[in-house]
């Protein structure tokens, strides 16, 4: 296989959960941090849609997260992160892409959406949060007894979530889904991906 070429901006969270699950499955990757506002003609010309990231390996061009993270894992999923097939690790990562992430962006960026307060967008985030609070009663990880794709495709998304207003977060009832968090924050593979190049 051909080196593959990943472009990426470290703090985007589509863009952190391709970085993981690459690193994760031992594909060897280079990745080149892309300014947004001055995306390189080359990525343009791989993925005319021009948002990160974008994979490029053996002639194949994968620019969506989720299909990176899937061709990562069917290199090699030691830890079995796709929980072979279980049809609630999709159904979970459909709802944090499409519900949730939409109130994430209005509670962060509230400025743009002065229809209501800040609060309100973050009330309808946190009803999955709550969901997730729920998963995690039964333990440690969203969907299984170890790490799987469902916890490092949300993760990243959580994260943002959590530190529009840290002093919020810290104070909710969701104990479980913090410790979740900062297990994940405080784990290798995340503090490698993050590490600045």
């Amino acid at each position: 296989m051909n080196e593959a070429l990943l472009y990426s901006f470290r703090r985007c969270p589509y863009a952190m959960r391709a970085r993981l699950a690459l690193r994760y499955s031992g594909v060897a990757v280079r990745i080149l941090e892309v300014s947004l506002k001055a995306k390189p003609a080359e990525m343009l010309a791989l993925s005319p849609k021009g948002t990160v990231p974008v994979l490029s390996v053996n002639g194949q061009v994968i620019d969506e997260s989720l299909a990176i993270m899937q061709w990562a894992l069917a290199q090699n999923d030691p830890d079995d992160w796709l929980l072979q097939g279980e049809p609630r690790v999709l159904a979970l990562i459909m709802e944090n892409d499409q519900a949730f992430k939409h109130h994430l962006d209005q509670y962060k960026y509230a400025e743009r959406y002065p229809q209501q307060p800040m609060e309100f967008y973050r009330a309808q985030g946190e009803v999955f949060l709550q969901r997730l609070e729920g998963l995690l009663a039964q333990r440690d990880y969203l969907l299984a007894d170890h790490l799987s794709l469902a916890d490092v495709a949300l993760a990243p998304f959580v994260r943002q979530f959590a530190h529009v207003d840290r002093e919020w977060f810290a104070a909710t009832p969701y104990r479980r889904l913090q410790d979740w968090l900062r297990r994940f924050l405080e784990s290798p593979l995340f503090i490698a991906v993050m590490a600045r190049p």
